[in-house]
């Protein structure tokens, strides 16, 4: 239900429009001067202002300049005399949406309200969407062609459109966020906000006052009402990241929000109706922090409601080759080079490095590559000392042979042969069976027994 603040010093006029007002299911308060109309503005922000022009003491116009300090982007309606136009049009200049003369019917009053929220309403949902759009959205944590990837796609698909509450599991740079926002543009809610939480970035003081917001005077510095999180997600989807960083005591008040439905500000006494989508996302084990008591059982079933792993990067290795090309693209637009690919080594090492960072530090890896590199493919020299060095990378076949079975060097020469014929088909599993010569299940075969 939107508030309508009506400033008018005439009594009967207040009674008439709020009456006309609450029949049309408004929530209406009324006062008689501007002083008490710009405490309301403050303290309890409404949808709307109905302001007249004529006023004791402070005029509309003044009232009025006054309102667009405390809020810029206030809706503001000007009540006014047929003789007061010009001041009227003067107050449109200052912010004001629109003015209407008096006399006026309550049809007209109405229809103009209503027209103003709705214009503030596709405003609001322009500005989203145009935001949505400058964002650059860090898609490369979710292409690849592996199984763990098209599983993770798959049970997006299956649980956004529901409102089950879910809990995302991966190591950090797997592209949590990124999948929160997919359920969130795959669901019903895709129009309301999506509000994201760094749970480990705010401090324990302040924590319920960031989710749930305060009343003002509630504490030291507080002097203006403020809405939480949850208020600002009212509607949509409120994705709490590292949700483990909660203390014990917010994690219990959590849990009241998420089964009473209702918040309350700090500092005040009035329940206030939240209808939100969480998403919660952990880089640790959520169930070895329950079990040692780190996280309440509790809590962890009520959001435990369906539950995703987002695999590593050293779990999905066959989709190195095109992140890789994908990273490459789009630093080549970046940087305004032509770089055409990746040399056989580099490739190599990309498909034994283990990729601690994850597809973050596979990006932040080829993007200063592509900084230093003049020639048409990076070559080792480009890459960090220790993704070249790292134990998985090197080793070569005459120390191997010192310590490994026949079979073992076998395997060894044919993870290399697979990984240089990958290097050279792009990625491509079609091309690189063909030159290897062998049939494409044979390769999916091969790459699986020697761990690629």
């Amino acid at each position: 239900m939107e508030r309508i603040l009506i400033v008018d010093d005439n009594k009967d006029m207040r009674f008439i429009l709020s009456n006309v007002l609450k029949d049309e299911g408004f929530d209406v308060t009324a006062v008689g001067d501007g002083i008490r109309a710009l405490k309301e503005v403050k303290e309890n922000p409404p949808a709307l202002v109905l302001l007249d022009m004529r006023l004791p003491g402070k005029d509309g116009i003044t009232v009025l300049e006054e309102m667009k300090k405390i809020d810029k982007d206030l809706l503001v309606i000007m009540l006014t005399a047929y003789g007061d136009v010009k001041s009227a049009v003067q107050a449109m200049k200052l912010g004001a949406y629109d003015y209407i003369t008096k006399p006026f019917d309550s049809e007209e009053i109405v229809l103009v309200i209503r027209k103003a929220l709705h214009t503030r309403h596709l405003s609001k949902e322009v500005e989203t969407l145009r935001k949505r759009l400058n964002e650059k959205t860090e898609v490369e944590e979710l292409i690849g062609d592996s199984p763990e990837i098209k599983q993770v796609i798959k049970q997006v698909k299956i649980i956004a459109p529901t409102n089950m509450t879910i809990i995302l599991e991966g190591e950090s740079g797997t592209g949590k966020e990124l999948i929160a926002q997919m359920i969130h543009q795959e669901s019903h809610r895709k129009n309301k906000p999506f509000v994201a939480v760094n749970c480990g970035a705010i401090p324990e003081t302040l924590i319920e006052s960031e989710l749930f917001g305060y009343e003002k005077g509630a504490f030291t510095g507080a002097d203006t009402k403020k809405e939480g999180e949850f208020e600002r997600a009212n509607g949509g989807t409120l994705f709490l990241d590292e949700i483990t960083n909660l203390s014990l005591p917010a994690q219990a008040k959590l849990l009241r929000v998420l089964e009473n439905k209702c918040i309350q500000h700090l500092g005040g006494k009035k329940l206030i109706e939240v209808d939100v989508r969480i998403i919660a996302a952990t880089n640790v084990n959520l169930n070895e922090e329950v079990r040692t008591g780190k996280f309440r059982h509790d809590l962890f079933y009520r959001l435990n409601e369906f539950y995703i792993t987002l695999p590593a990067l050293r779990e999905r290795k066959d989709d190195i080759p095109l992140l890789a090309q994908y990273i490459l693209d789009k630093a080549n637009q970046e940087f305004n080079k032509k770089i055409k690919g990746f040399s056989p080594e580099v490739m190599r090492a990309f498909l034994n490095y283990s990729w601690p960072g994850n597809v973050r530090e596979l990006k932040n890896v080829i993007r200063r590559a592509v900084l230093l590199t003049n020639s048409e493919y990076i070559k080792p020299c480009h890459l960090p000392p220790h993704i070249i060095t790292s134990p998985e990378s090197s080793g070569g076949l005459k120390s191997l042979e010192q310590r490994l079975s026949l079979n073992d060097i076998t395997r060894r020469i044919e993870r290399e042969l697979i990984v240089k014929a990958l290097a050279e088909a792009g990625g491509n599993k079609t091309k690189a069976a063909e030159l290897l010569g062998i049939h494409r299940k044979a390769l999916y075969r091969r790459l699986k027994s020697v761990g690629l």
